[in-house]
């Protein structure tokens, strides 16, 4: 059995005790490790990001596969599964992680370091999809999101390419605010797992080209929305 295959076959079936779920989330982020253990040099990375068709009835997971030096794409793959679940504030990953473990195991090989859209330990019980994803796969991973879920920055943020200020909740650091792209409201950047929260925005600066986003999960966001495809139908 693979490790996607197993880890799907570990998550627990949707019976509405939600209860239950954000009890095991707590007791699955004690399992999350915030220390660099990937492998050096990179040689691969990988983006992942989920979108839903049909109304949300299919669950779409992305994922792209890149080469560490040259961002050259390696393999793309989609796995369709039927939605689990329906979305609860705060338990995001127990219903787009079974699609995402599909697309990993799509994937010819393992990713060195993975990067999910979503949030890592910047989650309410420092459980976010990406954490979950590197605690059930064993990959070392980074949440990429788009806005804040919990947490305040405390200090402003420079409008310059690189610039990041921490984000707390409480007296915790939980990650990272990071301007990738000046003028571009910032990314939320949380370590997942076996990446230290010092690591974490420097290693998203090292694949954010000329956008927003790094282009790990610029092409998995992509892919998984299905706009790679509406851009070739206009072209």
């Amino acid at each position: 059995m693979t490790i996607a295959a197993s880890a799907i076959a570990d998550l627990p079936d949707w019976d509405g005790n939600t209860l239950g779920l954000r009890a095991l989330q707590t007791e699955l982020a004690t399992q999350v490790v915030l220390r660099d253990k990937f492998a050096r040099p990179l040689r691969t990375v990988a983006g992942f990001d989920v979108g839903f068709e049909e109304g949300g009835a299919i669950t779409r997971a992305a994922a792209v596969l890149l080469d560490a030096d040259s961002l050259e794409v390696i393999a793309s793959e989609v796995a369709r599964l039927p939605t689990r679940m329906p979305y609860i504030p705060g338990l995001l990953s127990f219903r787009e992680l079974p699609a995402l473990l599909a697309a990993l195991g799509q994937l010819p090989q393992a990713p060195d370091l993975a990067f999910v859209d979503g949030h890592g330990i910047a989650h309410p019980r420092r459980l976010g999809i990406a954490a979950h994803f590197g605690v059930a796969t064993g990959l070392p991973s980074i949440g990429v999101a788009k806005k804040i879920l919990v947490g305040e920055s405390r200090t402003n943020l420079h409008d310059m390419r690189g610039a990041f200020t921490s984000l707390r909740h409480g007296s915790e650091q939980i990650g990272w605010m990071l301007r990738s792209k000046p003028c571009c409201l910032p990314l939320i950047v949380s370590p997942g797992h076996r990446v230290a929260m010092a690591s974490a925005p420097e290693l998203v600066m090292r694949f954010v080209t000329t956008y927003r986003l790094p282009e790990t999960t610029r092409l998995a966001d992509r892919l998984a929305s299905r706009r790679d495809r509406k851009q070739s139908a206009s072209s």
